[in-house]
């Protein structure tokens, strides 16, 4: 058995309280404790505590620590429950107590999976271009499981991704492309499929933004691929074998038989 002797508040936390007991006839430091665990253990002057007692006390002032560092780490942003997870082990905080603290945040309803990924969505939507395939990969890295990732993504409707495509592909009109009309909305399809939207989201939206590069300019583009395509078959090919093989190319490139004939013909 040990008898409290002192309580001390730290100087440089008043949160925290130094606990002195008598031992070999004088007041020795034993341990500290946070506030909390000071109120909820009842400890003061002249309290007897033993062995055992003293380790559930060490346990919950563990605890206690451990849960105001996740306060702390949750004071900048929302966090999901295995961000929170990672973010103790990487404090070398032990398994029980992160656990412990886990199940105490989540009844507190300051660690709430649903909660975050709502939130997580709702901010991307505002912030990015980004897509709902894109962010359900985001918040699966987050450990935000797929169920409540999908139950989160019913805020993101069909109707307001196919606006953030629209509001995304009319900022491109002003971009320059040399290349083919084709080639520039394939180019941009794939942006967007990269940026975790579905192909007949992008096709609708592509149905009222059409995407078209300037005549003259995809003519100047034809012209210089064109050229290229000569340079590069005309020592190899030459009349129709080599007309053919520069058509079959720019063909690739997404110009029209239209505009290729009428650059063979000139």
């Amino acid at each position: 058995m040990a008898i409290i002797t002192r309580i001390e508040v730290q100087k440089r936390n008043n949160e925290r309280y130094n606990i002195f007991i008598h031992q070999n006839g004088q007041d020795v430091y034993a341990f500290s404790v946070d506030e909390q665990v000071l109120i909820k253990q009842g400890l003061r002057k002249g309290l007897d505590i033993d062995a055992e007692q003293m380790k559930q006390i060490l346990y919950e002032d563990e605890v206690q620590k451990t849960f105001n560092l996740a306060l702390h780490y949750l004071s900048y942003r929302m966090r999901s429950v295995h961000e929170v997870r990672t973010y103790l082990k990487k404090k070398d905080r032990e398994e029980p107590i992160i656990e412990h603290v886990l199940h105490r945040l989540t009844e507190q309803r300051l660690l709430d999976d649903h909660a975050f990924a709502e939130a997580f969505i709702q901010t991307k939507r505002a912030t990015t271009s980004k897509g709902p395939l894109k962010l359900k990969q985001e918040l699966a890295e987050k450990g935000v499981s797929e169920k409540t990732i999908e139950g989160a993504l019913t805020t993101f409707s069909y109707e307001e991704q196919v606006e953030q495509v629209k509001a995304w592909l009319e900022k491109q009109k002003g971009r320059t492309f040399k290349g083919s009309s084709l080639a520039w909305k394939q180019k941009l399809s794939r942006q967007l499929l990269a940026k975790g939207y579905t192909s007949p989201v992008i096709e609708e939206a592509f149905a009222d933004v059409p995407i078209k590069q300037e005549e003259e300019e995809e003519w100047e583009a034809l012209k210089a691929f064109g050229e290229k395509a000569m340079r590069k078959y005309a020592g190899k090919k030459a009349g129709w074998e080599l007309q053919q093989k520069v058509k079959q190319a720019l063909y690739r490139k997404g110009f029209s038989l239209e505009m290729i004939e009428r650059y063979l013909n000139d």
